[in-house]
């Protein structure tokens, strides 16, 4: 199963058999809206804290995409799920709800293809019939661990992002459950750490780029394709700075990409005119946009191989404060309508 250094191929082609995907108030205006299975109308979602809040989010998310298939919390054998606050605590609550086992995961926003691609490789092995793969963020719950409570009004420069309110699930099962075309996962790349030196925690487009021209560029080199082999390549949250970067570095190693081809999640999300600075950031934000929007493209028929490319950012704010570089990583899954 494993091809090259980096990459899992999965002969058996599990699946992906439903997905849930919630937003909050300001995703509600952008440009995805019919692509979203529900809508929370204010930031708080009847709790007290953002933190909560962000649970509701994902536990929505669960429950939706087990509703969609008929089936309950004991059905599914693992939870793979994970976000940006500290130790997971919103992921970790929605699992106390669900009583689904539990592997919490980190990858910052690149978790979405973290847990989809593990999901893959333990279903792919026999290791479970169901995995349940998400991962959720909130905008004032991350502006409050990483810069500065909302209410404080602080200003931001023009390479700043803006965490989506949302969350996303997939249900994935194995390919021998389904006999009609569906979302099929076959392969991923699991990246490595790359840090560049940089240290403005208002650029996270311009870190995570080159994180994620090695992952699609160590994709290509291990299965020995290129990327005409994929309709569309998408990444979770270059966002306008970073998709730019990136497409620079692609041309540096000489790797060719297509501009329409490539494709960024954070530029996807919103409108034009929401004042989102470089576009869209944090774990829902790849979640929402390929469990929602993508997907449904692929059953419509206009993408039939999607490379899936999640980024992140792994600094935290003691690492800010110590006054270290941003380490950054990406991992790739592809998605096939077969």
């Amino acid at each position: 199963m494993l091809v090259g250094n980096q990459t899992w191929v999965f002969d058996r082609k599990p699946a992906i058999l439903s997905t849930g995907v919630v937003g909050g108030p300001f995703e509600k205006e952008g440009q995805l809206t019919n692509d979203f299975d529900k809508f929370h109308t204010d930031l708080w979602m009847g709790k007290d804290s953002y933190e909560k809040a962000q649970t509701v989010l994902l536990e929505d998310a669960v429950d939706i995409a087990l509703r969609k298939k008929a089936l309950k919390g004991e059905d599914v054998q693992f939870f793979l799920a994970g976000d940006l606050i500290n130790q997971i605590t919103p992921t970790s609550f929605a699992a106390r709800t669900n009583q689904i086992p539990h592997l919490g995961i980190f990858s910052a926003c690149a978790t979405s293809t973290e847990g989809l691609g593990l999901a893959a490789m333990i279903i792919n092995n026999g290791g479970a019939d169901y995995i349940l793969a998400g991962a959720s963020s909130h905008n004032a719950s991350a502006e409050r661990q990483f810069r500065y409570p909302t209410e404080y009004g602080g200003q931001k420069p023009p390479t700043a992002q803006w965490t989506v309110t949302g969350a996303g699930v997939a249900l994935v099962g194995s390919g021998t459950l389904v006999n009609s075309p569906h979302p099929r996962i076959t392969s991923a790349t699991i990246g490595k750490v790359i840090d560049m030196g940089l240290t403005d925690p208002f650029n996270m487009g311009g870190a995570m780029a080159p994180a994620a021209v090695d992952t699609i560029q160590r994709h290509f080199f291990d299965l020995g394709i290129d990327p005409s082999h994929y309709d569309l390549i998408v990444t979770g949250d270059l966002a306008d700075i970073g998709r730019r970067v990136a497409l620079d570095l692609f041309k540096q190693k000489d790797v060719s990409v297509d501009v329409e081809q490539f494709q960024d999640c954070g530029l996807l999300i919103y409108k034009k005119d929401q004042e989102v600075f470089a576009g869209a950031s944090g774990p829902a934000c790849s979640a929402v946009v390929m469990y929602g929007h993508l997907l449904n493209e692929m059953k419509a028929g206009k993408y039939k191989r999607i490379l899936f490319v999640a980024t992140g950012a792994l600094l935290s704010p003691l690492s800010f404060q110590q006054k270290e570089s941003i380490p950054c990583i990406a991992h790739a899954v592809s998605v096939e309508y077969i």
